[in-house]
């Protein structure tokens, strides 16, 4: 069973940033596509980026490209968010999934970023 493990969130002001990890273990990330999804208070959760297995194909939503960049390390099975120029209504709590086409799916527990004006 695969486990994943978010890291990096925290408080930071606007225009800053911040890098978020994701560590899997007890499985290789080599065949899952990878992505980030948030959920801000009182809103939904949504789609943040998203990566096929070798990181050829990426895909953001429209609040964040130009700002966010998602990468893999298969070899390290971690996934990262790069996120520069950090806007409070960035701040939600962040977390990482992994899927296959055979329905495998899991989530991490979140990380909370908090942005500030």
């Amino acid at each position: 069973q695969l486990q994943l493990v978010e890291s990096g969130g925290g408080l930071v002001q606007s225009g800053g940033s911040l890098r978020l990890s994701c560590a899997a273990s007890g499985s290789s990330l080599d065949r899952y596509a990878v992505a980030w999804f948030r959920q801000a208070p009182g809103k939904e959760r949504e789609g943040v980026s998203c990566a096929t297995t070798r990181s050829d194909v990426t895909n953001y939503a429209d609040s964040v490209k130009g700002r966010f960049t998602i990468s893999r390390d298969n070899a390290k099975n971690m996934v990262y968010l790069q996120m520069n120029s950090l806007k409070p209504e960035d701040t939600a709590v962040y977390y990482c999934r992994v899927w296959t086409l055979t329905a495998d799916d899991y989530w991490g527990q979140g990380t909370q970023v908090t942005v500030s004006s």
